[in-house]
């Protein structure tokens, strides 16, 4: 048998070098040494604070749009309410007086109790002061209280309410009563 000559050993060890050397290219290997478990452990470590740290920027980021939303709701509240007290009492400029805010607060009160228990309060006050706080009521809380009254009570307390939204657009016609006498209407002459 003819013995492999030298060079032909050394071209077949090259290309077999050159083979492996292109499968760790294409493998991503490049500086041609093996991860470690050391490699592999730092690596999972520092994925796991990466995620961590996109968690906590999500969160942060969700607590800052909750933020201005919340900043955004309440300037809204302050300018609705700016708006009403503006618009609601025509002789004040700004806020309310003392005893309509007690009113308002009032108001308030009657619509958290149960509607039976509050018709029993409401009707032992004065009219004028049913009147105040049930216009300040939502209106299905004024009609639960309503239903929970006394029938004279819930009766008493609807007129005056009427009345009370009456007496404005009647106004006018009152005014002209008062010129003159009903049948001395002028004639053209």
């Amino acid at each position: 048998m003819a013995r492999p000559s030298l060079l032909l050993l050394m071209a077949a060890a090259s290309a077999i070098a050159a083979v492996a050397n292109a499968a760790s290219i294409a493998t991503g290997d490049q500086d041609g040494t093996s991860k470690t478990r050391l490699g592999n452990s730092i690596e999972r470590d520092l994925s796991a604070r990466d995620q961590d740290a996109a968690k906590r920027q999500r969160a942060l980021d969700l607590r800052e749009q909750a933020a201005k939303a919340a900043e955004q709701r309440l300037a809204a509240s302050v300018e609705a309410q700016q708006k009403d007290a503006a618009t609601g009492a025509p002789g004040a400029p700004g806020a309310p007086s003392p005893a309509e805010a007690q009113f308002d607060e009032l108001a308030r009160i009657y619509q958290a109790m149960k509607p039976a228990k509050a018709a029993a309060v409401f009707e032992q006050l004065d009219m004028e002061v049913q009147m105040k706080v049930a216009q300040r009521m939502r209106p299905a809380s004024t009609a639960a209280i309503l239903a929970s009254m006394s029938p004279k009570g819930a009766a008493s307390l609807s007129m005056a309410l009427a009345r009370k939204s009456a007496a404005k657009p009647v106004a006018a016609p009152a005014a002209a009563a008062m010129a003159g006498p009903p049948g001395a209407a002028r004639r053209p002459g």
